[in-house]
Parts: C-alpha cells; sequence; structure tokens
C-alpha cells in the first residue's frame, strides 16, 4: 500500500543537506549489509568518517559537478539516496540505493523519474547515465522503467569489481514534453 493509499505524504525528494546528515548516516548503517550484497561495501573507514565524508559530498554538490538528493519520508526517514555525478557537457551519472524494507513497492522507479525531471529542469542535463551489475536485475528493472536503453558492457572498473551493463536516457524530449 501507497502513502497516498494510506493517508499519508508520498515521500519527497530533496537535495541532501547539513540537516539531513544523521538521517542519511542511519539509512547507510541500518541498509550496510543490504548494499554490500549489491555493490561494494564502503568499508568501516567510511562510517567512522562518515561527518568528513559528507561535508565533502556538501562541498562537491556546491560546486555543481555532482546534485545529490536523498528520498524522505513525512517523519524525516530516509528511504534512498539518488545521485547525480559528474556533471558535464550537459551528461550525468545516476546512481542510487534504497532501503531494503522499501523495496519492490515502486519507490525508486518513481525517484528516479522524478529525479529525470530535476535533471532537466535544475541541472539542464541532456543525457544520463546508469550502470548496473548484472545481479542487480531490480536495478535493471528500475532503469528500463525510467526510460533507460542498454548501450553496452560496463566493466569492473565501473561497478566496483562486478561487471554489469550501461543505460543511457535521452532528456532532450523532456524539455519540449514536460
Amino acid at each position: 500500500m501507497s502513502a497516498a493509499e494510506r493517508g499519508g505524504a508520498a515521500p519527497s525528494l530533496k537535495p541532501l543537506s547539513a540537516e539531513l546528515a544523521p538521517a542519511v548516516l542511519a539509512f547507510e548503517l541500518a541498509n550496510r549489509d543490504y548494499f554490500a550484497a549489491a555493490v561494494s561495501d564502503r568499508g568501516d573507514e567510511y562510517f567512522a568518517r562518515f561527518t568528513d565524508r559528507y561535508d565533502a559530498l556538501l562541498a562537491e554538490q556546491a560546486t555543481g559537478v555532482c546534485a545529490f538528493y536523498v528520498l524522505v519520508t513525512e517523519d524525516g526517514t530516509v528511504l534512498g539516496r539518488f545521485n547525480l555525478y559528474d556533471l558535464l557537457d550537459r551528461t550525468a551519472d545516476l546512481g542510487y540505493r534504497v532501503a531494503e524494507h522499501a523495496t519492490g513497492q515502486g519507490v525508486a522507479t518513481a525517484a528516479v523519474r522524478e529525479l529525470c525531471g530535476l535533471a532537466v529542469t535544475r541541472h539542464a542535463l541532456h543525457t544520463l547515465r546508469a550502470a548496473t551489475g548484472h545481479e542487480n536485475i531490480a536495478s535493471q528493472r528500475v532503469l528500463l522503467k525510467a526510460g533507460f536503453v542498454r548501450t553496452g558492457p560496463a566493466g569492473p572498473d565501473d561497478l566496483g569489481g562486478r561487471s554489469g551493463s550501461w543505460y543511457q536516457l535521452d532528456l532532450a524530449w523532456r524539455e519540449t514534453s514536460g
């Protein structure tokens, strides 16, 4: 049952901010084992230096090179992270992760679609790319439902030691069609 069906507000996609740091850390810790099954674990050092790393992300976001978003429930719980990396020449790479308890509910697909709109309206992007591992069927489905098409192989350097595929979405049509 969706938040709207329960009478609650749907989760909202918000830019990463200093105020969200505790909720983001809680999200990462609660889902660490789940994420490690699909992508390389961030390691103990990431969590030991979380504040420094988080502050570096905020500084990087302030330069306009990246745009980081979190999907937040009405009570402030983070359900996912959705990021645009390496904004250059109207192109960016998309990365995302969703809490284990929120999977299979359309949360990732809805947030990726919303982020595609923001990529055009806030970031003036024309193209998004995303890589996902062969075993990560859920992410492949999310990308395909959001309109991405498979463009070729992604190697271990692209996926933290795993192999997979690159996907791409042409956003130019969104500028005129909304």
